[in-house]
Protein backbone atom coordinates (compact mmCIF):
# COMPACT_ATOMS: atom_id res chain seq x y z
CA UNK A 1 0.00 0.00 0.00
CA UNK A 2 0.97 3.44 -1.06
CA UNK A 3 1.39 5.92 1.85
CA UNK A 4 -1.59 6.56 3.97
CA UNK A 5 -2.08 10.29 3.84
CA UNK A 6 -1.86 10.39 0.05
CA UNK A 7 -4.18 7.62 -0.18
CA UNK A 8 -6.58 9.60 1.73
CA UNK A 9 -6.12 12.90 -0.14
CA UNK A 10 -6.72 10.83 -3.66
CA UNK A 11 -10.24 9.63 -1.42
CA UNK A 12 -11.11 13.47 -1.17
CA UNK A 13 -10.54 14.12 -4.85
CA UNK A 14 -12.81 10.73 -5.69
CA UNK A 15 -15.82 11.40 -3.05
CA UNK A 16 -16.81 14.60 -5.14
CA UNK A 17 -15.79 13.14 -8.52
CA UNK A 18 -19.35 13.11 -10.40
CA UNK A 19 -18.85 9.52 -11.77
CA UNK A 20 -18.49 8.54 -7.85
CA UNK A 21 -21.52 10.02 -7.03
CA UNK A 22 -23.26 9.06 -9.82
CA UNK A 23 -21.83 5.54 -9.70
CA UNK A 24 -21.11 5.69 -13.30
CA UNK A 25 -18.66 3.25 -14.60
CA UNK A 26 -19.71 0.24 -12.20
CA UNK A 27 -21.60 -1.56 -15.01
CA UNK A 28 -25.08 -1.27 -12.89
CA UNK A 29 -23.51 -3.04 -9.67
CA UNK A 30 -24.39 -1.11 -6.37
CA UNK A 31 -21.96 2.36 -5.64
CA UNK A 32 -20.24 0.69 -2.53
CA UNK A 33 -16.77 1.24 -2.17
CA UNK A 34 -14.43 0.40 0.44
CA UNK A 35 -11.39 2.12 1.67
CA UNK A 36 -8.71 -0.68 3.27
CA UNK A 37 -5.98 0.29 5.38
CA UNK A 38 -3.77 -0.61 8.19
CA UNK A 39 -5.55 -0.87 11.44
CA UNK A 40 -2.09 0.40 12.93
CA UNK A 41 -2.86 3.55 10.98
CA UNK A 42 -6.06 4.34 12.82
CA UNK A 43 -5.86 7.51 14.10
CA UNK A 44 -4.19 8.89 10.81
CA UNK A 45 -7.85 7.66 9.95
CA UNK A 46 -9.70 9.31 12.23
CA UNK A 47 -8.15 12.44 11.97
CA UNK A 48 -8.96 12.04 8.01
CA UNK A 49 -12.89 11.60 9.03
CA UNK A 50 -13.21 14.29 11.48
CA UNK A 51 -11.30 16.71 8.71
CA UNK A 52 -13.68 15.52 5.69
CA UNK A 53 -16.77 15.31 7.63
CA UNK A 54 -16.70 19.01 8.40
CA UNK A 55 -15.23 20.57 5.62
CA UNK A 56 -17.88 22.65 3.69
CA UNK A 57 -15.82 22.94 0.86
CA UNK A 58 -16.71 20.13 -0.52
CA UNK A 59 -18.84 19.18 -3.33
CA UNK A 60 -20.86 16.44 -1.82
CA UNK A 61 -22.68 15.81 1.66
CA UNK A 62 -20.83 13.06 3.75
CA UNK A 63 -23.18 11.18 6.01
CA UNK A 64 -20.99 9.74 8.64
CA UNK A 65 -22.09 6.68 10.42
CA UNK A 66 -20.18 5.15 13.03
CA UNK A 67 -21.43 1.53 13.04
CA UNK A 68 -19.67 1.07 16.93
CA UNK A 69 -21.54 4.46 18.23
CA UNK A 70 -24.69 3.30 16.71
CA UNK A 71 -24.86 -0.05 18.26
CA UNK A 72 -24.01 1.81 21.80
CA UNK A 73 -27.46 4.18 20.82
CA UNK A 74 -29.88 0.70 19.66
CA UNK A 75 -28.70 -0.61 23.34
CA UNK A 76 -29.33 2.66 25.08
CA UNK A 77 -32.66 3.02 23.37
CA UNK A 78 -33.71 -0.75 24.14
CA UNK A 79 -32.31 -0.14 28.05
CA UNK A 80 -29.65 -2.69 27.60
CA UNK A 81 -26.64 -1.04 27.94
CA UNK A 82 -25.94 -0.31 31.44
CA UNK A 83 -26.56 -4.53 31.83
CA UNK A 84 -23.78 -5.74 29.22
CA UNK A 85 -21.16 -5.50 31.97
CA UNK A 86 -22.97 -7.55 34.25
CA UNK A 87 -24.19 -10.49 32.47
CA UNK A 88 -20.89 -10.69 30.54
CA UNK A 89 -19.59 -10.84 34.47
CA UNK A 90 -22.34 -13.26 35.22
CA UNK A 91 -23.16 -15.50 31.61
CA UNK A 92 -19.72 -15.28 30.26
CA UNK A 93 -19.07 -13.49 26.71
CA UNK A 94 -20.16 -16.03 24.36
CA UNK A 95 -23.75 -16.16 26.38
CA UNK A 96 -23.19 -12.15 26.19
CA UNK A 97 -22.36 -11.92 22.03
CA UNK A 98 -25.58 -14.26 21.60
CA UNK A 99 -27.72 -12.21 23.00
CA UNK A 100 -26.75 -9.24 21.80
CA UNK A 101 -27.20 -10.77 18.30
CA UNK A 102 -30.52 -11.60 18.93
CA UNK A 103 -31.42 -8.34 20.68
CA UNK A 104 -29.86 -6.24 17.84
CA UNK A 105 -29.22 -7.16 14.40
CA UNK A 106 -29.38 -5.56 11.07
CA UNK A 107 -33.08 -4.36 10.52
CA UNK A 108 -31.75 -1.81 14.01
CA UNK A 109 -28.95 -0.54 12.59
CA UNK A 110 -30.34 0.22 9.47
CA UNK A 111 -33.38 2.13 11.06
CA UNK A 112 -30.83 4.18 13.59
CA UNK A 113 -28.85 5.02 9.89
CA UNK A 114 -32.06 6.33 8.54
CA UNK A 115 -32.56 8.50 11.58
CA UNK A 116 -29.45 10.24 10.51
CA UNK A 117 -32.04 11.60 7.38
CA UNK A 118 -33.02 11.25 3.76
CA UNK A 119 -30.50 10.98 0.95
CA UNK A 120 -30.64 12.71 -2.03
CA UNK A 121 -27.54 12.65 -4.74
CA UNK A 122 -24.58 14.25 -3.83
CA UNK A 123 -24.76 12.46 -0.94
CA UNK A 124 -22.58 9.29 0.50
CA UNK A 125 -23.03 7.70 3.35
CA UNK A 126 -19.47 6.89 5.19
CA UNK A 127 -18.98 3.67 7.34
CA UNK A 128 -16.83 4.02 10.15
CA UNK A 129 -16.18 2.38 13.47
CA UNK A 130 -15.90 -1.12 11.53
CA UNK A 131 -13.09 -2.49 14.01
CA UNK A 132 -14.91 -1.05 17.33
CA UNK A 133 -18.29 -2.73 16.33
CA UNK A 134 -16.66 -6.14 15.77
CA UNK A 135 -17.78 -8.97 16.95
CA UNK A 136 -21.39 -7.17 17.31
CA UNK A 137 -22.36 -6.16 14.26
CA UNK A 138 -19.77 -7.95 10.90
CA UNK A 139 -19.32 -5.13 7.76
CA UNK A 140 -20.55 -7.88 4.99
CA UNK A 141 -24.27 -8.35 6.21
CA UNK A 142 -24.45 -5.00 6.92
CA UNK A 143 -23.55 -4.39 3.68
CA UNK A 144 -25.82 -6.42 2.54
CA UNK A 145 -29.01 -4.89 4.27
CA UNK A 146 -28.24 -1.37 3.18
CA UNK A 147 -28.47 -2.34 -0.54
CA UNK A 148 -31.74 -1.78 -0.92
CA UNK A 149 -32.62 1.05 0.97
CA UNK A 150 -29.20 3.02 0.12
CA UNK A 151 -29.34 2.04 -3.54
CA UNK A 152 -28.92 5.52 -5.30
CA UNK A 153 -26.46 6.98 -3.43
CA UNK A 154 -22.52 5.78 -2.60
CA UNK A 155 -21.44 3.79 0.37
CA UNK A 156 -18.17 4.12 1.38
CA UNK A 157 -16.55 1.41 4.50
CA UNK A 158 -13.69 2.61 6.07
CA UNK A 159 -12.58 -0.55 6.54
CA UNK A 160 -9.07 -1.89 9.03
CA UNK A 161 -8.23 -4.64 7.05
CA UNK A 162 -8.42 -6.26 3.18
CA UNK A 163 -10.99 -6.56 0.89
CA UNK A 164 -9.49 -8.29 -2.51
CA UNK A 165 -13.10 -8.15 -4.65
CA UNK A 166 -14.52 -11.39 -2.90
CA UNK A 167 -13.34 -11.37 0.47
CA UNK A 168 -12.91 -8.66 3.68
CA UNK A 169 -10.73 -9.31 5.79
CA UNK A 170 -10.78 -7.41 9.43
CA UNK A 171 -7.45 -6.40 10.27
CA UNK A 172 -6.08 -8.79 8.47
CA UNK A 173 -6.05 -11.48 10.30
CA UNK A 174 -9.93 -12.78 11.37
CA UNK A 175 -11.25 -15.47 8.80
CA UNK A 176 -12.17 -13.55 6.21
CA UNK A 177 -16.02 -13.28 4.96
CA UNK A 178 -17.35 -13.61 1.41
CA UNK A 179 -18.51 -10.45 -0.14
CA UNK A 180 -18.38 -9.30 -3.91
CA UNK A 181 -20.46 -6.89 -4.36
CA UNK A 182 -18.50 -3.89 -2.96
CA UNK A 183 -15.05 -2.01 -5.35
CA UNK A 184 -11.68 -2.13 -3.70
CA UNK A 185 -10.46 1.81 -3.48
CA UNK A 186 -6.71 1.95 -3.43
Amino acid sequence: MSNIKERLDKLRTLVQDSDFLEGKGLSNEVNIRIFCYDAAEEMTVRHFIEQITTDQTLNCHLIECNLYETFLSICSDIDILDTIPEMEDSDGSDFLLGQLHSAVGEDEFIAKIQELGTCKTGDVLLLTGVGDVFPFMRVHKMLEALQPHYSDIPILVMYPGTFDGSSLRLFDKLTPNPYYRAFNEA
